[in-house]
């Protein structure tokens, strides 16, 4: 069978043989009761490398930021967000829907960050006519604006500024450790302002299933009520949970080489005549190119061609593709998908 090069997310991952050998052994208990050791393991290791007194195994990185958000936030009150945030883009709203929380977005600037000087202005005071703000959102790599790095200087003065008020840092850390490796820094470093962290085990870490969500003891204790509440007490999940410890322990030191990878795809693409650079060149593990107007073919035409030739790749915008490498990209698949991509648009 020929093999597919799928680029549109390191979410279509899969277990590595290491991760399905340690699932068929995985010792297991009932998590709900907290008896599960397996996930007991992988939340004290998450929570270590956090930097946090501990840790809650959700489904995803979305049940994690949805529970952060409750944790922090009172019906009627406010958190405030990028508007090119994962939280308000791609989480169904959920914030609003189940939390009755009021989202406040800022501009996110190209780098990911959110200006300060937005964030200080954004911030209520004790008008009553308004909702009170309580929470600040950031997303670390982010998605939106080309798989970017916040360095841990900036997360902390975000903290710094939304403690002075009374606010907590919530930080969307679903490709954290894609982040510190490309900074060179231990991710506590990037995350020891933020009041709660959750990041993704099935993206580019391998995990089929999972997130981990960090922060203080009492800030967890009522995490795991929510998690119950959102129907997310997964029993016997010392299946899942030893993949994630596999993650953690073995695939968090080799995601310079996506990265590596993500700068040859780019290298490659950029020059091709009828591409360009959407974000100029990748940070992390994420190329975003864009089809030049002078070209008619779309994003999507040219997408459906690629798939012909077994290539998959992400369309964001009428012109513009994502493409994110992964553990099973390979340099070969880097060259092939280089050279499909000038077929299509010679």
């Amino acid at each position: 069978m020929e093999k597919i090069i799928d680029l549109r997310s390191d979410t279509v991952t899969h277990p590595t043989p290491a991760m399905r050998e340690a699932m068929a052994k995985a010792e297991v208990g009932d998590d709900v009761y907290g008896e599960d050791p397996t996930v007991n393991r992988l939340e004290e290791l998450a929570a270590d490398r956090m930097g946090k007194q501990a840790g809650l195994f959700v489904a995803s990185g979305t049940m994690g930021n949805l529970i952060a958000v409750l944790v922090h936030c009172q019906r009627g009150e406010e958190a405030i967000m990028g508007h090119l945030g994962h939280t308000f883009l791609f989480e169904a709203g959920g914030v609003s829907a189940l939390g009755g929380v009021f989202v406040h977005t800022l501009p996110n600037q190209p780098d990911g960050s959110i200006a300060l000087s937005d964030l200080k202005g954004a911030i209520r005071g004790a008008d009553i006519h308004q909702p009170i703000s309580r929470l600040i959102i950031l997303e670390n790599t982010h998605n939106r604006c080309g798989g970017t790095v916040l360095d841990g200087e900036y997360t902390r003065r975000v903290g710094e500024l939304a403690h002075r008020h009374g606010l907590k840092l919530h930080l969307d850390g679903a490709r954290i450790f894609n982040a510190a490796a490309a900074l060179q820094v231990p991710v506590s470093d990037l995350t020891d302002s933020a009041d709660s962290v959750t990041f993704c085990l099935s993206k580019g870490l391998c995990a089929p299933v999972g997130s981990v969500l960090c922060g203080s003891k009492e800030f967890i204790a009522k995490a795991r009520r929510l998690r119950k509440m959102l129907g997310g007490g997964m029993r016997q999940a010392g299946v899942l949970a030893a993949a994630g410890i596999v993650a953690l322990e073995e695939m968090t030191g080799r995601l310079i080489e996506d990265h590596r990878r993500a700068s040859q795809l780019a290298e490659g693409l950029f020059n091709i005549p009828a591409l360009q650079p959407t974000f100029g060149m990748p940070q992390t593990n994420m190329v975003f190119v864009t089809i030049r107007d002078e070209y008619p073919k779309t994003a999507q035409e040219v997408a459906a061609e690629l798939a012909q030739r077994g290539i998959r790749v992400g369309v964001t915008a009428s012109k513009t593709f994502r493409l994110v490498l992964h553990y099973w990209i390979s340099d070969e698949d880097v060259q092939q998908t280089i050279s499909a991509f000038a077929a299509v648009l010679n």
